[in-house]
């Protein structure tokens, strides 16, 4: 099955909207406030224009009026509103695997770290409009998309809420959409890869009998992402860096085409103990990977 992106209409409403602790307002994201709100010493300290400068590779400006222009629009809706502004094309492929399928736990190789997250949850929100992504947790400033998200610390240590959270989700019937690897992709000897796939989805899978879609997505970043990841590793930097640039990123992504893949559902059942679960895990993404010679 083949689609492209239906346009959404934007909304004429002027009026602000409450969404829990945040209103949404042509400045709902400020990047000092963001930094203050996790790193008071950290904001004091940064100098006016390094915090301009995150506002620039931030796409602050970019992004608040995404916001604000669809601040009528939540999930799903905001979602299509999103793709509509990238003018992405995304063709699915293989849908018929997940349209039978309930309670699934969806596995797919990471290759942009923002828009190829978006395309998932269209893809599959059509199908099956009941769904969540764990995702860095930075993404829950975006209101209009909380509704979607379950939090997933990327700089410290998982909070018990939001552990307890992904918990809830797994055993309840909502389809759970899922990046192993935690991380975008980087460049591996000459091709763009996830790093290793963490063996959690594996877990998962198994012990909320949930069985897995392996699905690969099309795509990559521009070579400076790749460069700053190499010179970071290179000088032993463990802050990731590079994550600074994945808004950068997304906007670059404009006017392109992205594939999706849906393989064969594999079933928890197959997780046994004929191999660790860090071997199933990089089993499933050695099929992830064999997708795309679909393309």
């Amino acid at each position: 099955m083949r689609y492209f992106c239906k346009k959404t209409s934007m909304s004429e409403n002027s009026n602000q909207i409450k969404d829990g602790s945040l209103v949404i307002t042509e400045r709902t994201i400020d990047v000092k406030e963001i930094i203050r709100s996790r790193n008071k010493r950290l904001a004091k300290l940064l100098p006016g224009f390094i915090i301009n400068y995150l506002r620039k590779i931030l796409h602050e400006k970019e992004v608040n009026k995404t916001i604000y222009d669809n601040r009528e629009k939540h999930g799903l809706e905001m979602v299509d509103a999103i793709i509509d502004m990238f003018d992405a094309n995304i063709t699915v492929e293989g849908i018929e695997n997940i349209e039978n399928e309930s309670r699934f736990l969806l596995a797919a190789n990471h290759p942009l770290g923002g828009l190829d997250g978006i395309a998932l949850m269209q893809a599959v929100g059509r199908v099956h409009p009941n769904i969540r992504f764990p995702v860095n947790d930075f993404l829950l400033y975006l209101p209009n998309l909380k509704e979607l998200f379950i939090p997933i610390s990327k700089s410290g240590k998982q909070s018990i809420q939001g552990v307890k959270e992904f918990e809830k989700t797994l055993a309840s019937d909502v389809n759970v959409l899922y990046f192993p690897s935690g991380l975008a992709s980087r460049k591996i000897k000459g091709e763009i890869m996830d790093l290793e796939w963490k063996k959690t989805f594996i877990q998962k899978a198994k012990s909320h009998h949930r069985n897995v879609i392996p699905t690969y997505v099309s795509g990559r970043n521009s070579n400076r992402f790749y460069r700053i990841a190499k010179i970071r590793k290179f000088f032993g930097i463990k802050a990731n860096i590079e994550m600074l640039y994945l808004s950068d990123e997304m906007f670059r992504q404009k006017d392109k085409e992205l594939k999706i893949i849906f393989g064969k559902p594999i079933p928890y059942t197959q997780f046994d103990k004929s191999k660790k679960d860090i071997e199933w895990a990089k089993y499933v993404k050695q099929i992830v990977y064999s997708l795309q010679q679909n393309m």
